[in-house]
């Protein structure tokens, strides 16, 4: 399926060694749309890389950038997604810099996570400082939620009920969330 050129997406930085579980919240929402405010909306995921070469995540997932860091437009960018890795220190994701500063000028969201924000480190569970969010290592439903906020993709009532689901497991916040989507 071909999308419209004017689609925005949520474009996740993949290197050696991601830890792979710490954009599993945010990507899959965004990707499926499932509980955004608009029925059959979403955010499509594109995995970039520093080059086209695969990559393998700490879980041991292999990787195929779909993109290269060249290859993002600021125009197309709802959200740059950087993961944790062990291996930001290697001079070639050094581009992925650059273009991370060029899209936060242009107005895209952009969310940090673990090492990849540690030079913006607060003593605070989740900092959103304008179009930049980051987190620890342990934030990563936080980070997913504040990246729904800002997107706007979810009325507050099923953010919430998301949120308190996903952290608590408790039942009454899922029926609090097929609630607030079933009246879209």
């Amino acid at each position: 399926m071909r999308e419209a050129a004017s689609m925005k997406h949520a474009y996740v930085y993949v290197l050696d060694a991601l830890a792979d579980w710490e954009l599993g919240h945010v990507t899959a929402e965004l990707n499926s749309g499932q509980y955004f405010k608009r029925p059959g909306g979403r955010v499509p995921v594109r995995t970039v890389g520093a080059s086209g070469e695969p990559v393998v995540t700490k879980g041991g997932f292999t990787i195929v950038p779909d993109l290269t860091v060249e290859d993002i437009r600021p125009e197309t960018c709802a959200v740059l997604l950087l993961p944790g890795a062990d291996t930001w220190q290697d001079p070639r994701h050094r581009p992925i810099l650059a273009k991370t500063a060029e899209l936060l000028d242009s107005g895209c969201l952009v969310a940090a996570i673990c090492g990849r924000g540690a030079s913006f480190y607060r003593d605070e569970p989740v900092v959103v400082d304008g179009r930049l969010i980051t987190t620890g290592s342990a934030g990563a439903l936080l980070l997913a939620r504040e990246v729904m906020r800002r997107l706007d993709v979810m009325s507050g009532e099923a953010l919430e009920a998301w949120y308190h689901y996903y952290s608590t497991g408790e039942a009454a916040y899922f029926y609090a969330l097929m609630g607030a989507v079933s009246d879209r």
